[in-house]
C-alpha cells in the first residue's frame, strides 16, 4: 500500500519503520513546543494503528516513536487495533481517545497529554502511563487490562477542583496494577475494580483536601493491597464494602482528612486476610471499620484517631497493643455499642486469657452508663460497686465481711435488749444477731428475740436495707452473668 500524499519527513520516517516495528526518534526529549522536525499528526498514527500500511512477513509491526509533538487527536475509538503502540517523550496537544477500542499493550512513557479517555479499552498486554505527566482527566471505565496497568512515577493533575484525577468505575485489571511514586491531585476512582494481581501504590501521593482522595467502593483485590511505605493520602480514603484476598496494608502511610471530623479511612463492610494498620504518624480524621470480616489485625495505639468506629466488625486475631490499650480503643466510638466489647471479650476467651474477658465486661457495663437515665445510673453504679456487675462477686463477700465485722462490734458494745423476758429466748451472740440483720430471712432466730437500742438502733436499720441491696444486686449480677445478652 503506497504511502499517502503530503506526509512530513517525520511522518514518513514513521510510515517506513511500522512494517518492522522500528523506533523512531526525533529528539531525546519532550518537546516543549512545536518545533516543525518534530509534529507528527495523531491521524498518521491512527491509520497505521488501524492498518492501513501493509505489514512485512517475518518482522512484528508496531508503530514506536520518540521526542514527537503530536497534533490532532489520537482517536482509535471502537476500533480494532492489532499492533503495539510505544511513545515515548511524546507531547500531545489533543488527549488520546482509546475508547471502547480493542488493542494490543501500549505505552505512554515519559510523555504529556492533556486527558486520557479509555472507557470500554479492552487491551491484550498492559497499558503504561508511567513517568508521564497528564493534566487533565484519566478515564477508564469498564476498561479491561489483561497485561497489567502501570502508572509509576506519573503525575495527574485534575482540570479543576471536584473532578476525578482517575476515573475507572469497574475497571478489571490482571497481573497487576503499579502506581508507585505517583503524584496524583483530584480524586482517584476506582468503584467496582477488580484487581486481580494486586494493587501497589507505594510512596504515591493522592491529594484532593477536603474531598474523597481514593474511592475504591466494592473493590475487589485478589492478592496484596500496598498503600504503604511513604503512601500518602491527603482527603479520604474510602474502601466501603472492599474485598482483599490477601494483605490492605497501610504500613509506614499518612492519612489525613484535612479536617478532624471527616473520615480519614472509611473502610466498612471490607474483607480482608490482614488489616496492617500501622501509619508513619497519627491518623488525622475519624477511621471506621464497621461491619468488616477480618482475620489478623495489626495496628498500635500510637496511630489511633481520636473517634474510631468498630461496631460490628469481626477479627480472628490482634496484635499490636496490650490490654489497656484495647479497652481504650473499644471506647472512641461517640456512640456506646454492645458489640466491639463482646467481639473483644470473645477473642480474649478464646486465647485462654477469661480474666481479661471479664475485666472487658466490666468495662462494656461502664461504658453502657453513659445512655442511662439518673436511676439507671444509679443502679448501674450499686451493681459495679457491690458485685461489679456479677463479674466480681467477691466485693459483695468483701462487703458483707466489713459490715458484719462493723455490726459485731457495735452490738458488742451496745447489747439490744429482749423483746419477751423469759428463760425461752436464746443467748445473745452479736455476731450472730449481726448475720441475721443481714441475712434477708430470720435464720438465727435472734432478730426476732432482740431489738436494737438507742443509737445501735440505726446501725441495724442500716445493716439490714444493706443486706437486701447487697442479696439483690448479687441475684441481678449472676442473672447478668449467666445471660450476658
Amino acid at each position: 500500500m503506497p504511502q499517502p500524499p503530503g506526509l512530513t519527513h517525520a511522518e514518513r520516517r514513521l510510515w517506513n519503520a511500522f512494517p518492522t516495528g522500528s523506533t523512531v526518534v526525533l529528539g531525546d526529549d519532550r518537546p516543549a513546543g512545536p518545533d516543525p522536525e518534530r509534529i507528527v499528526r495523531a491521524e498518521i498514527i491512527t491509520r497505521l494503528l488501524l492498518g492501513a500500511c501493509e505489514t512485512r512477513p517475518g518482522a512484528v509491526a508496531a508503530v514506536r516513536l520518540q521526542g514527537a509533538y503530536v497534533t490532532g487527536q489520537l482517536d482509535v475509538s471502537g476500533g480494532d487495533v492489532d499492533y503495539e503502540l510505544l511513545l515515548a517523550e511524546c507531547r500531545f496537544v489533543e488527549e488520546p481517545d482509546f475508547s471502547n477500542a480493542d488493542t494490543r499493550q501500549m505505552r505512554f512513557s515519559n510523555c504529556w497529554m492533556p486527558g486520557f479517555d479509555g472507557g470500554g479499552l479492552r487491551a491484550d498486554g498492559y497499558l503504561s502511563m508511567s513517568g508521564s505527566e497528564i493534566d487533565g482527566e484519566v478515564r477508564l471505565p469498564r476498561a479491561q487490562l489483561s497485561g497489567g496497568l502501570r502508572m509509576n512515577g506519573t503525575r495527574i493533575t485534575a482540570s479543576e477542583p471536584g473532578k476525578w484525577a482517575v476515573f475507572s468505575g469497574g475497571l478489571v485489571v490482571d497481573v497487576g496494577t503499579f502506581i508507585r511514586d505517583a503524584e496524583i491531585t483530584g480524586g482517584v476512582r476506582f468503584v467496582g475494580a477488580r484487581m486481580n494481581g494486586g494493587l501497589f501504590m507505594e510512596r504515591t501521593t493522592l491529594a484532593n483536601p477536603g474531598r474523597i482522595a481514593l474511592d475504591a467502593q466494592n473493590m475487589i483485590v485478589e492478592d496484596t493491597a500496598e498503600f504503604s511505605n511513604g503512601f500518602t493520602a491527603l482527603g479520604t480514603v474510602r474502601l466501603r464494602s472492599a474485598r482483599f484476598n490477601g494483605i490492605l496494608s497501610f504500613s509506614r502511610a499518612r492519612l489525613d482528612s484535612g479536617d478532624p471530623d471527616r473520615m480519614a479511612l472509611h473502610a466498612s463492610h471490607i474483607q480482608a486476610d490482614e488489616l496492617l494498620l500501622w501509619p508513619a504518624e497519627r491518623i488525622q480524621g475519624r477511621v471506621s471499620l464497621s461491619y468488616s470480616r477480618i482475620d489478623l489485625i495489626q495496628d498500635h495505639p500510637d496511630i489511633w484517631p481520636d473517634k474510631l468506629w468498630l461496631n460490628g466488625m469481626t477479627y480472628q486475631t490482634l496484635r499490636g497493643a496490650e490490654f489497656k490499650h484495647r479497652l481504650d480503643w473499644v471506647s472512641r466510638d461517640e456512640e456506646f455499642h454492645l458489640q466491639p466489647y463482646e467481639q473483644l471479650a470473645a477473642w480474649y476467651h478464646g486465647i485462654g486469657h477469661d480474666d481479661l474477658a471479664r475485666k472487658v465486661q466490666l468495662a462494656k457495663m461502664r461504658a453502657r452508663r453513659r445512655g442511662l437515665n439518673p436511676v439507671g445510673k444509679a443502679w448501674n453504679h450499686l451493681l459495679d460497686w457491690t458485685v461489679g456487675f456479677g463479674y466480681r462477686p467477691w466485693l459483695a463477700f468483701a462487703w458483707f465481711a466489713a459490715l458484719l465485722a462493723i455490726g459485731t462490734t457495735v452490738f458488742s458494745i451496745e447489747h439490744p435488749r429482749p423483746i419477751k423476758p423469759g428463760n425461752e429466748l436464746p443467748t445473745f451472740h452479736a455476731l450472730i444477731y449481726t448475720l441475721d440483720l443481714l441475712i434477708p430471712l430470720d435464720t438465727f432466730g435472734q432478730q426476732l428475740s432482740y431489738d436494737a437500742v438507742d443509737w445501735s438502733r440505726w446501725v441495724a436499720y442500716g445493716l439490714v436495707t444493706t443486706g437486701w441491696v447487697l442479696a439483690t444486686a448479687l441475684i441481678a449480677g449472676a442473672t447478668r452473668v449467666l445471660r450476658p445478652n
